[in-house]
């Protein structure tokens, strides 16, 4: 029945679609009460049909965008879509059902339209809260077991009794609810638009827009693979190692892409398997990695939707680092092994399209969570403050990376710097290029950033960032990028490296420099005139 919708009509409603999850991102952005949210902009929204399918998103995180319908399905899985009522809304943030990692909370609620007895949609969001709880600050440790990285729950209905135990369990409760509360209200804008736009373009008609725009999706994807020679294209890249277990080396990531036609299989199998430390990624992150690598390669105008991932067969190892199984620790597989995935899957592609592929942007989000005591309140309150900081952005084809950005699977902005120091006691001593740290090229790799923290008190810090050990890589002869570094510098000036993984306290006058990765460079003269 989806059919009867023409070209015109297909592009309609994808733009009346897309806008719902727009419009409910600004609100959740306005409502927020933590800066991560607020500022950076951490958070994604979506709409998806009655089979929990994505049929539209905001141009959020892709991290949490290709992730996010498990969620979807966690929640019908556990609450009877015949049973729900309008009123319903549900939240999880349990990385076994549906999600990425704790701290980001996924806010469900079902679409009833006026006539019908069961959802026809459901609109969702998910918000990376500042803390949940768990072993330290901003909960981001460096676990061995998902229980040391904050309070877990599966889908659970939204009731007071949810808000109090939750909010509870964290170190800045008031911070929580109101978050959580911004939540709810993106959740009923959503709801009031689907409902508005069924009762204009027809209940029916809606419906089978979703399906049209999944159908076009899929077509538009298999010709995108179809344009690609058959074979197959296998390409390897790690992380530094294990958080845990450094002494073993470096942490394989391995994937064979097999093009036949207009299908092609992604095989990551051959990964290592889950580590001690915390950069397991469950399955859900390794789908939202792979979406987006092919999305990447497709035209612009596709919508983003279920669709995308119709033509792939994904293959993981359960067990594995890209399918990690309970209780693997898993705070920073959602952060960073979601990068690696995308530099692997973009490597193996560069053999089959190197015409169309960049080489590696920093590979990192790098991020940074810290928490303790505001001193200047009286009396003190507890903080707790996460970020991450761009890097650079690996140089294409026709083009020099960009520089200071945030890549690939995170799509958030950096905390401007009167923002941050007015929510915090600390300061931001300095902000700027890592001037010559791209990859040279034909085209040059983008350069990091460097950032300098300086702390009035005690503050507990983590770090979790990657591409300390392991640069990012540059294609067609292009050099690599350079590598991250963090350091203490003392108040005396003396220095210490620290590396890209640590948990330490920070004493008042210390400073803390974070320098991020760079894009790798592309190409030389003779790899140009090839193309």
């Amino acid at each position: 029945m989806s059919d009867d919708l023409g070209p015109i009509q297909i592009e309609l409603f994808k733009h009346l679609l897309a806008s719902v999850a727009e419009e409910m991102g600004v609100r959740l952005m306005r409502s927020a009460y933590s800066p991560n949210i607020k500022e950076r902009r951490d958070h994604s929204c979506a709409v998806f049909d009655a089979e929990g399918r994505l049929i539209a998103q905001a141009a959020h995180i892709p991290v949490h965008l290709g992730s996010a319908a498990a969620s979807v399905c966690a929640v019908m899985d556990v609450f009877d879509p015949m049973s729900m009522r309008a009123d319903d809304r549900f939240i999880l943030n349990d990385p076994y059902a549906g999600g990425t990692h704790l701290p980001d909370v996924t806010a469900v609620a079902p679409v009833v339209v006026e006539g019908h007895d069961r959802p026809l949609f459901y609109v969702a969001n998910r918000a990376h809260h500042a803390d949940v709880g768990g072993s330290r600050p901003g909960s981001l440790p460096l676990s061995r077991s998902i229980d040391e990285e904050g309070v877990r729950f599966g889908p659970s209905r939204f009731d007071a009794e949810f808000i109090n135990s939750f909010a509870d369990q964290t170190r800045t409760p008031d911070e929580r609810r109101g978050d959580l509360f911004a939540q709810m209200a993106g959740l009923e804008l959503g709801i009031e638009r689907m409902c508005d736009l069924c009762a204009r373009q027809g209940t029916e008609r809606t419906v089978h827009a979703g399906e049209a725009l999944r159908g076009y999706t899929e077509r538009m994807m298999r010709h995108v693979i179809a344009d690609l020679p058959d074979g197959g294209y296998s390409f390897e890249d790690v992380l530094d190692n294990d958080p845990i277990n450094p002494e073993n080396g470096p942490v394989a990531i391995r994937v064979t892409v097999t093009i036949q036609g207009e299908t092609a299989t992604v095989d990551y199998s051959g990964s290592d398997g889950q580590m001690a430390g915390p950069l397991n990624a469950v399955r859900a992150i390794t789908l939202a990695a792979t979406q987006y690598v092919f999305r990447c390669l497709g035209p612009a105008d596709v919508p983003d939707n279920a669709g995308l991932l119709a033509p792939l067969d994904v293959v993981t190892r359960p067990g594995s680092v890209v399918d990690a199984q309970a209780p693997a620790a898993v705070a920073g597989g959602n952060v960073e092994t979601s990068q690696r995935i995308v530099d692997v899957l973009f490597g193996a592609l560069a053999q089959a399209t190197p015409e169309r592929v960049p080489a590696a942007s920093a590979g990192s989000m790098t991020n940074l969570t810290m928490g303790g005591d505001d001193h200047r309140r009286t009396p003190t309150e507890p903080f707790t403050y996460y970020e991450t900081i761009a890097g650079g952005a690996g140089a294409g084809p026709r083009h020099d990376g960009a520089s200071c950005v945030h890549v690939h699977m995170t799509n958030t902005l950096n905390t401007p710097v009167e923002t941050f120091e007015h929510a915090y006691p600390v300061l931001i001593d300095g902000v700027r290029v890592h001037d010559d740290s791209g990859g040279a090229g034909l085209h040059r790799g983008g350069d990091g950033m460097v950032r300098t923290y300086r702390f009035t008190g005690p503050t507990e810090v983590t770090l979790i960032a990657e591409r300390h050990m392991n640069s990012p890589y540059g294609l067609a002869g292009g050099q690599p990028g350079s590598p991250g570094r963090a350091r203490l510098i003392r108040a005396d000036g003396s220095t210490q490296e620290l590396g890209g993984r640590f948990e330490r306290r920070f004493e008042a006058g210390e400073c803390l420099e974070v320098c991020t990765p760079a894009g790798g460079g592309w190409g030389t003269t003779e790899a140009c005139d090839k193309l």
